[in-house]
């Protein structure tokens, strides 16, 4: 028997799923855990489906701490959403036990395994085809942030550390660069200057964080579109996937990760650099709806970053593709030569362009921020 079925059989006794368990299947589309969904057959009720998912060891070495941070944030969310009036088994993910009564389950390799509820009638899109999508996707996001206000952000463990700490990515890079372990520095001259060049602004959001400019968030840390399930009938989001990443961090690290996600029509591996554009009214769009649902949680400064947040969070992606391509491609999986080279061009043409239209992006903010 394959290693992860004799797993994945372990882990379906370990938990009580109310009724026998007829299937249980890969599922969607993601690169790090492995996600099957489990199908059970009531008696007098219809199919109830559930999440079971195998924590991915590479990615995270400390279940136990990632268990805590989701546990105590889906908790607090489903008490401000009932609150609120809203259906907390829809609009947030619940965490079910094992039998044992802890956090999650350890097969007999060490895995760790979590269930949750599928949430039904929804949907989740993997890039963002219309604005009003996009623009719904910033609502889920933006309410995520202000049913979490009150939560203090410090208890959270960091479950990957230094994950947008733009400093020590910034360091990273100047290392690959000294040791140029395979001698592609010189090709990359041009990308090498443009970080150099924006040195300073590798500092503007953590300056601002020690400052106190900017107060620390529970924030999300992986806002693309694929991780809002959109209601199938409404269209809009309701309920925010895929917590592993939920760290203590700032909030314009997770509207700007949206706009580099979202705010443009290219391919992150792009050769054609005169197809890599910022789209400003996509940029507005999701400004717009994001502040609409998360403008009262945020402070004044916040707002004011906010242009920062999207030019930091691309100018930092652009940084790791162009480390790991100094280092041998050993991060992200490539299907080509110089693919990570190209997606780091990408990521700092869209700075570029961030830049040049600076003004309309903080007009935009200041039009959307005045609530």
């Amino acid at each position: 028997m394959e290693a992860i079925q004799k797993a994945l059989h372990e882990a379906l006794d370990a938990f009580d799923f109310g009724a026998p368990v007829v299937g249980a299947i890969r599922f969607g589309q993601g690169h790090i855990n492995d996600t099957f969904v489990v199908h059970t057959q009531p008696e007098t009720a219809c199919c109830r489906r559930f999440i079971l998912q195998r924590m991915s060891p590479a990615a995270f070495k400390r279940p136990d701490q990632l268990m805590e941070n989701i546990i105590g944030v889906t908790e607090y969310l489903g008490r401000e959403i009932e609150k609120n009036g809203g259906d907390r088994a829809r609009e947030s993910l619940e965490v079910l036990r094992p039998r044992s009564g802890k956090p999650f389950f350890t097969d007999s390799e060490g895995g760790a395994w979590r269930l949750y509820p599928f949430v039904e009638g929804t949907v989740c899109y993997q890039s963002a085809e219309t604005p009003e999508l996009f623009a719904a996707s910033g609502r889920a996001f933006g309410r995520f942030q202000r049913l979490l206000q009150g939560y203090p952000a410090d208890t959270l463990y960091e479950t990957i550390p230094n994950f947008h700490n733009t400093e020590d990515r910034l360091a990273k890079l100047k290392a690959a660069v000294q040791a140029d372990a395979l001698g592609r520095a010189a090709e990359c001259g041009a990308e090498i200057r443009f970080v150099l060049d924006r040195e300073a602004d590798c500092s503007v959001a953590l300056s601002a964080l020690r400052a106190g400019t900017l107060p620390l968030r529970v924030t999300h840390n992986d806002t693309k579109l694929n991780n809002v399930l959109m209601d199938d009938k409404t269209g809009e989001g309701i309920c925010i996937i895929d917590l592993d990443t939920v760290m203590p961090g700032l909030s314009i690290n997770d509207f700007g990760d949206s706009i580099r996600f979202g705010a443009n029509h290219n391919a992150e591996d792009e050769p054609d650099l005169t197809k890599v554009n910022l789209d400003v009214d996509l940029f507005a769009a999701y400004t717009e709806a994001f502040l609409s649902e998360a403008g009262d949680a945020l402070t004044s400064a916040e707002i004011a970053y906010l242009p920062w947040g999207a030019k930091l969070m691309t100018l930092e992606c652009g940084m790791r593709f162009l480390t790991d391509y100094l280092e041998g491609d050993t991060y992200f999986h490539i299907s080509r030569e110089k693919q990570n080279l190209d997606r780091c061009r990408t990521q700092f043409k869209l700075v570029s362009d961030m830049e040049a239209r600076w003004a309309e992006l903080e007009t935009i903010v200041a039009r959307y921020g005045k609530g």
